[in-house]
């Protein structure tokens, strides 16, 4: 089988999917993004991301309900796939793994 290669973002992405839990449609993603990185990132961004991540069958998603706040459009709700989960499961593993291999004074900063 082909692995799919996720990149940083897409894996931050995927991310804030699995945390928002069934909540995950562009808007709140790129504020749960702000809120636990500190990172700005446009709608568009993430938008563009979210739709990538559905063709490489990391997220799926499906229109919820139209909301008055809205002016009655739907939002698309994405959610992490079997594929998804496998693919964050085996990055932190592998990340886990790397870690455990940085020797203790590798990463120290002399003259701090």
């Amino acid at each position: 089988m082909r692995r799919t290669y996720l990149g940083e973002f897409e894996e931050v992405v995927l991310l804030m999917v699995a945390i928002l839990d069934g909540e995950a449609y562009g808007v709140t993603v790129s504020q749960a993004l702000e809120e636990h990185t500190g990172r700005l990132v446009t709608f568009g961004t993430v938008h563009n991301t979210l739709i990538r991540l559905e063709e490489k069958g990391f997220v799926s998603s499906e229109l919820g309900g139209a909301t008055a706040d809205r002016g009655g459009r739907r939002k698309r709700l994405f959610k992490v796939t079997a594929l998804g989960s496998r693919a964050l499961q085996d990055i932190q593993e592998l990340r886990n793994q790397l870690w455990q291999l940085v020797p203790p004074n590798a990463l120290k900063v002399s003259g701090l």
